[in-house]
């Protein structure tokens, strides 16, 4: 029994150690940042959710949708997620993030849904992939020709695809455009294969929100190949009073409601929209080497980030 005593110390000792080499030190680094600012002090980052985007983070984890998407982009020693497209099937497309994640990105997240598993495609910037309001925006007609759509403005967001593009100006007679790509809560990473009972014109820009109620309504009608279950439970079929909700999804074929009824998104199905589209990491931080995206076509695109 004379080694009892050391015994028990030495378990002491190694729990102490573990517990200040894991969790003390880690929090005394990095448990106590503050948001990122410019010198006028108007540039900051990051900044706490409220309102709709934060109801839609609890509905968001109430569903479980952090056991299939990560918010988490590694760094490019780690994983290829810094020059991994969004998708596959457009070119050039927005990638997973410009940067990797830091913790200085997670400091309003209570608790941070990192995640561990990717049956669907990382979340952290799936915010950024959103196209401009113009871009998700439905054409419309041109004042010479009521039957064509009117030409469509200039894209000012950088990562609008190619899909983007053709769902804003329809797509030509006997020509099929990109597919919209795999959603924010889409399991599947492989490029999203259009619906046969929707035109390409009449799909929403993708990672609009518009597309994100379809995905999360009817991921099929987005994806064939999708995995995901559908969110019924977070929309409202009803009957059309006068006019037709502007928030109602627009469903074709055996999906469709039916003659004089629509389908319409529940305030939870918002604020899970509105969280989504929140999601943005890809604000320069001073403690992670980056570089600005390069433009469309250029040959630094094809590069991954400075390091």
């Amino acid at each position: 029994m004379k080694g009892f005593t050391p015994l028990i110390l030495g378990i002491l000792a190694t729990l102490a150690f573990s517990w200040l080499g894991l969790a003390y030190i880690p929090d005394l680094q990095i448990g106590h940042l503050d948001p990122q600012s410019d010198e006028e002090g108007t540039d900051i980052y990051p900044m706490p959710k409220s309102g709709m985007a934060e109801r839609g983070r609890r509905v968001y984890v109430a569903n479980g949708c952090f056991y299939c998407h990560s918010e988490q982009v590694r760094a490019d020693y780690a994983a290829a997620d810094l020059d991994r497209p969004r998708d596959a099937a457009s070119s050039p497309t927005p990638k997973w993030g410009d940067r990797r994640s830091a913790p200085r990105d997670y400091i309003f997240d209570r608790p941070a849904l990192l995640g561990k598993m990717r049956m669907g495609p990382d979340l952290a910037n799936i915010g950024k992939a959103a196209p401009a309001e113009e871009e998700a925006a439905p054409p419309q007609p041109s004042p010479g020709n009521p039957a064509a759509p009117a030409a469509s403005p200039p894209a000012s967001n950088a990562s609008a695809s190619p899909a983007n593009v053709a769902a804003q100006q329809g797509a030509k007679p006997g020509v099929q455009p990109p597919a919209p790509p795999a959603s924010a809560a889409s399991p599947p990473q492989t490029a999203a294969a259009p619906s046969p009972t929707a035109s390409p014109s009449d799909s929403p820009a993708a990672y609009s929100a518009a597309w994100h109620h379809q995905h999360l309504y009817a991921p099929r009608s987005l994806n064939l190949d999708s995995d995901m279950p559908a969110y019924k439970f977070l929309y409202e079929k009803r009957r059309v009073g006068g006019e037709q909700s502007a928030d109602a999804i627009k469903l074709r074929g055996e999906r469709a409601p039916g003659e004089g009824w629509e389908i319409v998104p529940t305030y939870d199905a918002k604020c899970l929209v509105a969280y989504l589209m929140s999601l943005n990491q890809s604000h320069p931080l001073n403690e992670v080497k980056s570089a600005a995206a390069p433009p469309a076509g250029s040959p630094a695109a094809a590069k991954p980030a400075a390091k």
